[in-house]
């Protein structure tokens, strides 16, 4: 429950922040006014006492959020996507957070295993590891099936995680409704629905099946991607608690100087993972929303694995082809094009000037591709677009911000490989294949057959709607119109009537 009893949560959070040195840090990060700097300044110092005390081998922030807990560990991993809340620099230190925390016991593991598979471990795996990683929710063992051998990661759901984070949801909850009462300022970043989003995402992954899910439908999208890998999940032996899937083999992504021992073209390999991404959210709608170099390996044969489905990121075909669009025309330097798309989109209140927004527009783009190659960066665009947001009032667009993040995380990545990566000529060659493929003449045509397609399938429902419904629309007919300034009621109903029988034949000669 949401209620004053999640003040003591709060304090305890913000004592820890104080004490860890981590309260400075996040303030400074997010450019906060001197007054709340004294605030929290003045509330904090008393109580951090009672704060946790933490790694001090650790840097403050990740310090505090490892001593406070899973859900924190995990809200911090999911706040590194809202660089419009907490700021560039510390959404990077935040996306880099490394979970530390201690594994639970193998013992424990296998009981969880025995008791969600409905079997005994032996009967199921000829082999299982001791933990091989230790995440905020769950940890992996690496095991073999008894059946035909073959390696698998199993997945295991850490003892009582989801109490502990239904607790400190509700704390989160309780607080961001606080500073939304306090601070009228902080409600164009939406606080709430950033606790919502991150409880929406913890959800998902607290039900290992809707991971096997994922891993399935993102594997079905991606089987004619050359050059890429996903491991595939088994699901006779998954359930809520416990997930199998084929093994990652490969190097780890992260290693460069193995890669480039193994003979890798690193180039090559940035260039693709840029390009699989924005393939995976352009044509499919449906990516892979946490593409680290911890969930990235390299397999012999040169294939990119992917793998760790917790967070998908998901957008619909609409906002796909806006995003193109923009794209596009950053990339052609076109921002009156730019301008424009959102505009049209209502990304940008309509009392606002269109002319003035494309010139802030081209103070973002031209500084970044006046830029040799090793400073051309989406990371840099999007750090000046948060501040024309900011300028031109516009909304926090929540079903961008995901896309934008794991954007800004590949580029990273890639940049790791090949630091002298052009990124936006190597995202040229995916953008204009989607745009040539959904905004052009044949996407047109498309558009129209599923628009006839859908008149057909409803047209035979007309007559028995008006039956239905014509003494109200009689009762509720206006005064006929003045000659020519109308079609009147019964034009309208004749219209309707000939669009979907038009649609009724056009739509079955279609299907």
């Amino acid at each position: 429950m949401r209620g004053p009893h999640n003040i003591w949560r709060l304090i305890r959070t913000g004592a820890t922040f104080e004490r860890t040195g981590a309260m400075k840090v996040a303030l400074d990060a997010m450019n906060a006014p001197a007054h709340i700097r004294v605030a929290a300044r003045i509330l904090g110092w008393p109580f951090a006492w009672l704060g946790y005390k933490g790694d001090p081998n650790l840097p403050p922030v990740t310090r505090a959020i490892t001593a406070l807990g899973p859900a924190y560990v995990k809200f911090g991993q999911i706040l590194s996507t809202r660089p419009d809340v907490v700021g560039i620099e510390l959404a990077n230190q935040l996306s880099m957070l490394q979970d530390r925390l201690s594994p639970f016991s193998q013992d424990q593991a296998l009981r969880t295993v025995a008791a969600d598979l409905g079997r005994p471990v032996g009967t199921l795996f000829s082999e299982f590891s001791e933990p091989v990683a230790a995440a905020s929710i769950a940890q992996v063992h690496r095991a073999r099936r008894i059946d035909n051998g073959r390696e698998v990661a199993v997945k295991v759901l850490r003892p009582g995680i989801e109490a502990a984070f239904r607790r400190d949801i509700d704390a989160f909850h309780f607080a961001a409704a606080m500073i939304e009462a306090l601070s009228p300022a902080t409600r164009r970043l939406r606080p709430r629905d950033v606790i919502s989003h991150f409880e929406s995402v913890v959800a998902g992954e607290l039900d290992l099946r809707l991971e096997a899910a994922s891993a399935s439908e993102f594997a079905e999208n991606t089987s004619g991607d050359e050059g890429m890998a996903v491991p595939v999940p088994y699901w006779h032996l998954s359930a809520r608690r416990v997930l199998t899937t084929d093994w990652a083999e490969g190097i780890p992504m992260g290693d460069i100087a193995a890669l480039k021992e193994a003979g890798h073209d690193l180039p090559a390999l940035g260039g693709r993972v840029l390009q699989l991404f924005l393939r995976h959210a352009l044509r499919d709608g449906y990516f892979h929303a946490d593409m680290h170099q911890g969930n990235l390996k390299v397999a012999s044969n040169g294939d990119i694995v992917i793998y760790d489905f917790g967070i998908m990121g998901e957008i619909d075909e609409y906002t796909r082809r806006v995003y193109a669009e923009i794209l596009m025309g950053f990339i052609r330097r076109d921002y009156e094009r730019v301008a424009r798309v959102h505009f049209e989109a209502g990304y940008v209140p309509r009392d606002r000037d269109i002319r003035e927004f494309a010139r802030a527009l081209r103070a973002v783009g031209e500084p970044i591709f006046g830029a040799d190659a090793s400073r051309i960066s989406m990371a840099n665009l999007l750090a000046y677009l948060f501040e024309v947001t900011e300028r031109f009032g516009m909304a926090t667009r929540t079903e961008l911000l995901l896309l934008q993040r794991t954007m800004v995380v590949v580029e990273g990545v890639a940049r790791s490989l090949d630091p002298q990566i052009n990124m936006w000529e190597v995202a040229r060659p995916v953008v204009e294949s989607y745009i040539r493929d959904n905004l052009g003449p044949r996407a047109a045509v498309r558009d129209l057959t599923r628009a006839v397609q859908v008149l057909g399938r409803f047209a035979p429902l007309l007559p028995e709607f008006l039956e239905r419904r014509m003494p109200e629309l009689l009762r509720e007919t206006p005064a006929p119109a003045q000659p020519g300034k109308g079609r009147g009621f019964w034009g309208g109903v004749v219209l309707g009537a000939v669009v979907a029988l038009a649609g009724a034949v056009l739509g079955a000669w279609l299907l």
